[in-house]
């Protein structure tokens, strides 16, 4: 008898499992992500859902923004996400590790956007902060360590050289893009 294939619902709860066992390194995160394509598809959905709480979900709670500034996070979250994809395509691929780049992109969208929930939760909770924001950059670093480890299953050393990479991806992306950005949107009003 054929297995039917889970609901979106399900394997949003199945990707929160494997989120937590990243969370933790487990050995079986692996075993709660789904990398086959419609997998693949499901995560991307979760991505463009994390990038919405991320963007809209303090407007909601009652936080202020500039006029456009919605617009420029979600351009510069989708530029900082393309460097990012594209750092970890060309570091796999130096490494002859392509089989893992799909696996990581269903793990890394999933756990973006259980940790852009987990971030809002934190702020409606305890208030945006400094150390709230240090708690959640350790807690994306730990994650995508795991997720190099577990997911991708790297070597120790390509482990660094992944992180490394990804770091510098974000932050040059982050740098470039997010100053252009600013630029061509203007002083604030």
């Amino acid at each position: 008898m054929p297995q039917s294939s889970p609901t979106f619902v399900e394997e949003a709860l199945d990707a929160a499992r494997g989120t937590w066992a990243l969370v933790f390194g487990r050995q079986d995160a692996a075993s709660y992500f789904d990398f086959s394509q419609r997998g693949l598809i499901g995560s991307f959905i979760a991505l463009l859902l994390a990038v919405a709480v991320s963007v809209f979900g303090p407007q909601l709670l009652g936080a202020g923004s500039p006029t456009g500034a919605a617009a420029g996070v979600t351009l510069l979250s989708a530029l900082i996400f393309a460097v990012q994809i594209g750092a970890a395509y060309l570091v796999l691929q130096m490494m002859g590790r392509l089989d893992g780049f799909m696996p990581y992109l269903v793990a890394d969208n999933w756990a973006n956007f259980y940790v852009s929930l987990f971030g809002l939760l934190l702020s409606v909770l305890l208030g945006a902060s400094d150390i709230m924001l240090l708690v959640m950059g350790v807690l994306a670093i730990v994650i995508e360590v795991n997720i190099a480890r577990r997911i991708v299953t790297l070597a120790p050393v390509q482990v660094a050289i992944f992180i490394v990479a990804q770091l510098a991806a974000n932050f040059i992306g982050l740098m470039i893009l997010g100053g252009f950005i600013l630029q061509t949107m203007g002083p604030a009003a």
